[in-house]
């Protein structure tokens, strides 16, 4: 009977429980949706396959052979042949900016060296900035090569045959920029430091503000002569400065201690990272105008964390997702965010090259924020 009793009484208090889930059904939607997502985003965007990688060719023969080993790149899958350039500062310039991952040089006579049964050289070069995707491009850029001149030869012996000695083929000659040892910490320290300022932007703006609320302090600001927007900027001022003592601690640590050179300006990588900021402080105000407790903002906190790290190219390569998460990769800030630190820290890229990406950061910052600003508002009103 005493065992009987026992149970009563602990199904009596899971019937409260449950009675208390289903009266808060946003964090029931949470909890229900959120793994979901964590399958999709797992499934699509965690992936170490390294396929269609923007290629930008200079071809100085413009012969049938020169096509043909252009096309045997593009049909192996790992390249697309996202440019046609007509000297090497295009290619220079398209690499600094992200836009190729390697250049492709044909230089002229190379059909003539093949004609002649000589070796023909091309020149690959390939952006290191990012270990993963440059060890794969180096082994597929060698590859391809060396099936392409086993294929000249094959046709050559059906042809009439050719002497010893005089075999037709293709030496492609590779280098690596920006990171020529593929250190896998000159590629990821820069990033850390997109992924703390929204982490700590974001997370702890929003919990900071449920928390006021929480404890009914919210409304006894509210009061006073204080107005709404000194509010808000008295509460996310403390956590800018934070992430800004965290940014300067990487770049000082991954400079001395990782040896991570710091090829750009780092005024320019402050400046663009305040501007990186109204995105992730939007993005604190939006979830703690929705969130009624702490639990519920650091919940809804990591649902929006979680994109930002598998779709921005934190770790994974944009260009191996499947169409419409590389689309939703271009809503989220980070993503142009990375490519302006990466771009700074390893490239030492400017302004003029990294202008589109602060245009769209600075466009998705003001919408972000405006958005945040006008529900909070209303909320406090």
């Amino acid at each position: 009977m005493r065992f009987l009793h026992v149970l009563i009484r602990i199904f009596a208090i899971m019937r409260k429980e449950f009675i208390h889930i289903r009266r808060d059904p946003r964090t029931l939607a949470i909890v229900i949706i959120l793994p979901i997502f964590q399958l999709i985003i797992f499934g699509y965007a965690v992936t170490s396959d390294v396929k269609h990688l923007p290629l930008a060719v200079f071809d100085q023969d413009r012969t049938a052979a020169s096509r043909a080993l252009i096309e045997a790149y593009r049909n192996s899958g790992y390249f697309d042949i996202a440019y046609y350039v007509s000297t090497h500062d295009e290619i220079a310039y398209l690499i600094d900016a992200g836009l190729a991952r390697a250049g492709l040089t044909i230089p002229p006579g190379y059909s003539n060296r093949l004609a002649r049964r000589e070796q023909a050289e091309v020149s690959f070069i390939i952006d290191g900035s990012d270990p993963t995707i440059a060890n794969t491009a180096l082994a597929s850029a060698s590859a391809i090569g060396q099936a392409h001149g086993a294929e000249l030869l094959q046709t050559a012996l059906r042809r009439g045959g050719t002497l010893p000695g005089l075999l037709p083929g293709v030496e492609v000659r590779t280098r690596v920029w920006y990171n020529p040892n593929m250190r896998s910490a000159n590629y990821m320290v820069p990033a850390l430091i997109g992924l703390i300022l929204q982490t700590l932007t974001a997370l702890l703006t929003a919990v900071a503000i449920v928390r006021e609320r929480e404890q009914g302090t919210l409304e006894s600001l509210i009061v006073t002569p204080i107005r709404s927007v000194e509010l808000v900027l008295g509460k996310i001022v403390p956590y800018v400065v934070l992430a800004f003592m965290d940014m300067i601690l990487i770049l000082v640590v991954g400079t001395y201690w990782f040896h991570v050179p710091i090829n750009g300006s780092v005024t320019l990588l402050l400046a663009l990272a305040a501007l990186f900021l109204m995105s992730s402080l939007g993005i604190g105000l939006l979830v703690s105008s929705a969130a009624r407790t702490q639990q519920e903002a650091m919940m809804m906190a990591f649902f929006t964390i979680l994109p930002s790290v598998f779709l921005s190219g934190f770790m994974f390569p944009i260009a191996s997702m499947p169409p419409v998460l590389q689309w939703l990769s271009k809503v989220i800030p980070l993503t142009y965010f990375l490519v302006i630190d990466r771009g700074i820290v390893l490239k030492g890229n400017g302004m003029d090259i990294l202008l589109p990406q602060v245009t769209m950061l600075t466009v998705l910052g003001v919408i972000i924020l405006s958005l945040a600003v006008l529900r909070f508002r209303k909320r406090l009103e």
